[in-house]
């Protein structure tokens, strides 16, 4: 057997214990660690716990788990240069640090890059992606890089493309939703509004219909890039994305045993400026694992 000891943040979210694991040991194969709460061989501040367990803010977790070969988190990268990173964000990875716990995908590629290169610093992101969306992103490996690409992003010169499944077919194929979000930052959600209001920023979403069914396969081009906009936004037409129980239907997920959130971001286009302009001449797509 082997031991796992973690401390649960002090300012971590309600939530399963379990899902907290994952996200603190992610080497450590789902099924060895499922097998552990299943026997009760897992220790909250030294009282015993199953997988109904849930999350408590400061509290010291022991996992007695049996010996495996550690899974490696490889994160695939599909283009670098001194001063870029294009790679393949997978789903329940956090680009930056949050009270759910678990090592950022910074974290996960500056190890990954140390392999080959020991002096190699962390890489610097870019944009971001929701936890539970998976895809391209990209970091910068300087400052300056970060900071010419981040410019990039709010000009537009960088665009983004996701596909995802929605439950539902959208009607007509094709389509540009045009209306206002309000961010509510303490609960960690937004709502779309048809108004302008105060506190409501715009915000346009294109959608192509790929693969029409009980569960359509969508394209989604964002027009402007507001947090959670393309969840919230389909869900505010009646079309929520499949596996998203924040904004969608949990009954039907359920129904269709859909775990996860079926978003991915899959394809980057430059139209960049100046020093980076190069990049313009790469198109960077990746195939969603749903």
């Amino acid at each position: 057997m082997k031991l796992y000891t973690f401390t649960v943040a002090q300012n971590a979210q309600g939530g399963r214990l379990y899902a907290y694991a994952r996200r603190m040991l992610p080497d450590v194969p789902e099924y060895v660690l499922r097998e552990a709460f299943q026997k009760r061989d897992v220790k909250v501040d030294g009282q015993r716990v199953n997988m109904s367990a849930s999350v408590l803010p400061g509290s010291t977790v022991q996992i007695y788990a049996r010996e495996t070969e550690a899974k490696a988190v490889e994160i695939p990268i599909v283009y670098e240069d001194e001063y870029v990173l294009v790679a393949v964000k997978p789903a329940g990875i956090s680009c930056e640090a949050d009270a759910k716990g678990g090592r950022t995908l910074p974290q996960l590629l500056h190890a990954q890059m140390q392999k080959k290169n020991p002096d190699a610093q962390e890489p610097l992101l870019c944009h971001l992606l929701d936890n539970p969306t998976e895809g391209l992103i990209v970091l910068a490996k300087t400052g300056d890089a970060q900071q010419a690409l981040q410019d990039g992003f709010r000009q537009r010169l960088i665009h983004k493309e996701y596909t995802c499944v929605v439950q539902g077919t959208p009607k007509p194929e094709h389509r540009v939703l045009s209306d206002y979000l309000l961010k509510d930052a303490k609960r960690g959600e937004v709502r779309i509004v048809p108004e302008e209001r105060p506190g409501a920023k715009p915000v346009i979403t294109e959608y192509t219909v790929l693969e029409g069914g009980e569960c359509a396969r969508l394209r989604i081009g964002l027009h402007t890039g507001r947090t959670h906009q393309s969840r919230a936004h389909m869900a505010y037409i009646g079309h929520p994305l499949l596996g998203d129980d924040q904004y969608g239907d949990r009954a039907f997920n359920k129904q269709k045993k859909a775990r996860r959130l079926m978003l991915c971001s899959t394809c980057l286009r430059f139209e960049m400026e100046g020093r980076f302009s190069y990049l313009n001449a790469y198109s960077f797509t990746c195939k969603p694992s749903f």
